[in-house]
């Protein structure tokens, strides 16, 4: 068993992961913003940690790494994806398409400052966590 396996650091990092992938790929999709043919790309992280946090959870204890899990979603597993647009769509039924690609720099621009914010804010979580367990090593207040 890992030391902080039992806290929200875990889920933390899998969210700055997340958050970095999302920023890379708002990146991309800028960087391609005149390519003919180019499809935007997203990034799915938000809707995978909601539905694992609706598993009902049932307390279990593994004492064997051989064990089955079984107990409360498994929130560190969930793990973002980039979602990939399907091949065959089609560029000009796009409402927000630039003539070339469906990568709108309003909405790109609009979704790298809300992933900015959720970065910012997973961090500063993360941080006050460590500070805290700083705290409680030291014995101060």
């Amino acid at each position: 068993m890992k030391l902080f396996d039992g806290t929200k650091i875990p889920v933390l990092n899998r969210a700055l992961d997340a958050y970095a992938l999302r920023q890379k790929t708002i990146a991309t999709n800028l960087a391609n913003i005149t390519t003919p043919g180019y499809r935007a790309r997203a990034v799915a992280f938000e809707d995978q940690l909601a539905s694992a946090m609706q598993t009902p959870s049932i307390p279990g204890l593994v004492t064997n790494e051989r064990h089955i899990q079984f107990g409360g979603p498994n929130l560190a597993a969930v793990q973002a994806q980039v979602e990939q647009p399907p091949a065959d769509a089609n560029l000009q039924g796009d409402a927000v398409a630039s003539g070339m690609n469906n990568v709108d720099l309003d909405q790109e621009m609009a979704e790298l400052a809300k992933n900015q914010i959720r970065f910012r804010f997973s961090s500063r979580i993360i941080a006050d966590t460590f500070r805290g367990l700083q705290k409680s090593i030291r014995g101060t207040q």
